[in-house]
């Protein structure tokens, strides 16, 4: 198997070594700063578009002659070879130089709707469902045009990923979005309108048997993958399916998480501390902090607030090290920072 990549310029290799770091830089970003990932992803799309028109305006000079995304881009014949079947994501990453309105509407929906979808799930299942969108816009594809020689691309099956998605989890809430006018509407008018009408062009096309030059079976494959796994990756998730809490705003979702933290907090008055379950005394400087945590430890900010102090005011029984505050589904913990297993509080 002989890859175009082969035959590039170092122009040329340039180009596709700034697209990657386009498209990559803002999601690890957005993930080591835990910043919002859906834009991070949002980010991602429009500066790989960017680095494509780049590309246009090297190749009008005359400095560039190969289209540098010649083995990224999905070909529905090649795509589960194994040399290829990375194409099923790295497609949803590129997006055709001369129709940047497409790239626009893309963008749109990711930042419009990512966000607040993800406010509702949470950055790491937000990503799960991304990437359910996507494959599943790709496998659409391929399963209807399995013959095809023709190169597909776009973020529009992700895109149609999250309107899904959502219509599966919180239809009921309302978000901002420029239909008719820039106002909020309900999630459930949004994703059925955008799919109903893409249902209608693609049975449109199928029937004329003239291509539209859109993959409408890919939007319409990410909109099913993530409608039905959404319940599957949103079990267990920051906030319940399907609540009415007046929509996706930051503070509805904090609190909906602050609940769920609040539910499954253990009850330190039914535990031993750390030193009397070693049959050790409580050391005298930690036994004011200690009982003050056990009495207000009802809230999770105010438990996390006494942990902290007992953290820094007390060492580990074991090993003499000092003591660390971790923050887990549960809710704080006291932990050993030597090894965890000498100590942590509450015990899980």
């Amino acid at each position: 198997m002989v890859f175009a990549v082969a035959l590039f310029s170092p122009l040329e290799l340039g180009v596709l070594v700034v697209w990657f770091l386009a498209v990559l830089s803002p999601i690890v970003y957005a993930a080591r700063s835990r910043t919002s990932i859906a834009m991070g992803i949002t980010v991602s799309v429009l500066l790989g578009a960017v680095v494509q028109v780049f590309w246009s305006m090297l190749y009008g000079w005359g400095a560039v002659e190969y289209w540098v995304w010649s083995d990224f881009v999905l070909v529905p014949v090649r795509s589960f070879e194994p040399e290829f079947v990375h194409t099923l994501a790295t497609a949803g990453f590129l997006h055709s130089q001369g129709d940047m309105m497409h790239v626009l509407g893309n963008v749109l929906i990711l930042a419009l709707v990512g966000v607040p979808l993800e406010q509702r799930l949470g950055p790491r299942r937000f990503a799960a469902i991304y990437v359910i969108g996507l494959l599943g816009g790709s496998l659409g594809w391929v399963l209807f045009n399995a013959d095809s020689i023709t190169p597909a691309l776009g973020a529009s099956g992700a895109a149609f990923g999250l309107l899904g998605a959502y219509l599966a989890g919180w239809p009921k809430d309302e978000i901002p979005f420029p239909l008719l006018l820039i106002r909020p509407w309900p999630v459930v008018f949004i994703a059925l309108l955008y799919f109903g009408l893409e249902l209608a062009r693609a049975l449109a096309t199928m029937e004329s048997g003239v291509s539209s030059g859109i993959a409408h079976m890919a939007h319409i494959g990410g909109f099913v993958a993530a409608y039905a796994l959404l319940p599957l990756v949103a079990r267990g998730g920051p906030v319940e399916l399907g609540v009415v809490d007046g929509g996706p705003t930051q503070g509805a979702a904090h609190a909906a998480q602050r609940r769920r933290l609040k539910a499954t907090m253990v009850d330190l008055s039914k535990v031993d501390d750390p030193w009397t379950a070693m049959g050790l005394e409580v050391p005298k400087h930690l036994r004011e902090p200690l009982k003050n945590l056990v009495q207000a430890s009802d809230e999770p900010e105010t438990r996390a607030a006494w942990m902290e102090h007992l953290a820094d005011a007390g060492t580990c029984p074991v090993c003499g090290a000092s003591l660390g505050l971790v923050e887990r589904s549960s809710g704080p913990h006291v932990q050993c920072s030597s090894d965890p297993s000498h100590l942590e509080w509450p015990p899980r």
